[in-house]
């Protein structure tokens, strides 16, 4: 029987904090006085500016400082040299996982937005589009210097679907990236559903090259638009972080309702940072719903819900311990992933393993290692060594 600290751990969301130069240092001539920068504001604060004007916001939601220790009561480090190396380093961020029993972490953006929607305000094509290629381009760079076990997600410019399905195809047969991350709710930007035959082209390559989809919280439904107004900034992170987390209900009861998954059965989603003890409710009330308003034919789906997760649909937790126990039995010992969100202000360092620990002692080692790295590996097309 393998000691639960000796099972290796596929992270699978991590973010990574953007250096100062990653976009200035490879902008052609004439847009690098444009693209994603660092810039001061009035009042000393550093913040990603584009274009002319557009602030995108603060360094990277970092509060892991260089110490280890974390920032409390605020949501991000606002200096380079205050933060963690292991933020923005690879071989710093290597380090820090060996330190804490994680091979590898599937790695997010910050500054472009989960799913590179923050430069959906940037209206000049060619700098909207280099803000999410170069990205990429950086991206596969990351990935070579961390041998493999740093695994950042495509950005796309979804906003054009040629395009999207152009770089989506760059980012895996050239750049060897394992996935994409997309917005769940395009319609923000007068586009079409996701269901809609516009979105064909995308699903159709994705499942073809083999690419899950990962839908971030924080990716859809606005921020500001959860919270009540006239919190101060303690009491908005702590209500919109939560909230955040059930608008990934709205998208994955659509996945399920919308018919989809019938059109594509081999594609893998993933709900991302959203947790898992609050799936068993909506996998109910999408059955209960679903067979009270859609009528004897369930409106031509071919599965129950609770089937289209188990075959397709995947989630994340972290800090949760009671839930994951009735999670595991209702959506699958296949379908739950390990995630610590590194280095946001909810993630779990310094204490990985006692969170493992906490959640997953006395289930069967053949349950902990599919939680923690065999299902990953799995979905996003890795090899990891054995324990």
């Amino acid at each position: 029987m393998t000691a639960l600290e000796e099972i290796p751990i596929i992270d699978i969301d991590a973010h990574y904090t953007e250096p100062a130069d990653l976009w200035t240092s490879r902008a052609p001539a004439a847009l690098r006085d444009q693209v994603l920068r660092v810039e001061t504001d009035d009042d000393g604060n550093h913040r990603w500016v584009v274009g002319r004007d557009i602030i995108l916001g603060p360094l990277g939601f970092t509060v892991v400082r260089r110490d280890g220790s974390k920032l409390e009561g605020d949501f991000s480090l606002d200096e380079y040299e205050e933060m963690s190396e292991a933020a923005y380093d690879p071989k710093a961020r290597l380090r820090l996982m060996d330190g804490q029993g994680v091979w590898g972490q599937i790695l997010y953006p910050n500054a472009l937005g989960f799913a590179g929607h923050g430069v959906m305000r940037v209206e000049d094509e060619a700098l909207r589009r280099f803000c999410l290629t170069g990205y990429n381009d950086a991206m596969a760079e990351l990935v070579e210097a961390g041998g493999g076990r740093l695994l950042p997600q495509a950005v796309l410019p979804f906003w054009d679907i040629d395009l999207c399905v152009s770089e989506l195809r760059r980012a895996k047969e050239e750049l060897g990236l394992t996935g994409f991350t997309m917005t769940d709710a395009p319609e923000q930007w007068d586009l079409p559903a996701l269901h809609d035959p516009h979105w064909d082209p995308l699903w159709d390559t994705a499942q073809g090259l083999s690419l899950p989809v990962n839908f971030h919280i924080g990716a859809g439904t606005p921020p500001g638009a959860l919270s009540w107004p006239g919190y101060e900034m303690g009491r908005t992170m702590a209500s919109t972080s939560v909230l955040m987390i059930m608008s990934n209900m709205r998208c994955i009861t659509n996945l399920i309702c919308s018919g989809l998954l019938d059109r594509y059965p081999s594609l893998d989603f993933v709900s991302v940072e959203s947790g898992v003890g609050w799936l068993p409710f909506l996998m109910e009330a999408i059955e209960y719903q679903i067979d009270e308003n859609m009528g004897p034919d369930r409106g031509g789906l071919e599965l129950r819900p609770s089937e289209y997760f188990r075959r397709q649909i995947y989630a994340s937790y972290w800090f949760e311990k009671q839930g994951l126990a009735p999670a595991l039995e209702l959506l699958g010992e296949d379908n739950v992933m390990f995630e610590t969100d590194f280095p946001h202000p909810t993630c779990l360092y310094p204490d990985v393993q006692g969170q493992v620990k906490k959640s997953l002692s006395g289930l069967p080692t053949r349950v902990q290692k599919k939680v923690l790295y065999e299902t990953a590996a799995r979905v996003y097309g890795l090899e990891v060594p054995s324990p």
